[in-house]
């Protein structure tokens, strides 16, 4: 999961996600990032600390992290929360990246619509929660994909 800061939308996405495959009875690594490293080192922002905590997901212990190239290899999907993120990633990552790996995250939720998560670092408390309920539809779509895609490959 990939923003700009990894302050606000990632570390909810990284959050929620792990809840919800854990709950699934999936094994998977779920990180966060961000691409441009201004928080390098702190804790997610105290609103998206606090919309998560309301929600019972815990992302307290979360520490920002700047997006490197490795990450391509190293994770076989990167969302990245919006289209300007999306090029961030393939400008660290450089070139003979594989392009299929890295997604737009809501492309999910709205397949083909280029649509962004928005950033609510300039706004109040409503857009977190906003944001929240954004990112938990996207990860319900995610898990029950996987779960669709792991089922067809077993009866196969």
């Amino acid at each position: 999961m990939v923003c700009l800061g990894n302050i606000c939308r990632s570390p909810l996405a990284e959050g929620i996600l792990r809840k919800k495959a854990t709950a699934a009875g999936l094994d998977w690594e779920i990180d966060s990032a961000g691409t441009n490293g201004f928080h390098v080192g702190e804790a997610p922002h105290h609103l998206s600390q606090k919309v998560a905590k309301a929600n019972g997901v815990d992302i307290d212990k979360q520490v920002a992290r700047k997006f490197k190239r490795t990450d391509v290899t190293e994770y076989d999907i990167i969302y990245a929360m919006a289209t300007d993120v999306m090029q961030d990633i393939r400008k660290i990552a450089g070139p003979g990246i594989n392009e299929t790996s890295i997604k737009l995250f809501l492309e999910e939720l709205y397949p083909n619509q280029l649509l962004d998560v928005p950033d609510p670092w300039y706004g109040a408390e409503d857009g977190y929660h906003e944001v929240y309920e954004l990112i938990e539809k996207t990860c319900d779509i995610i898990i029950e994909k996987h779960l669709v895609t792991s089922k067809q490959q077993h009866a196969n």
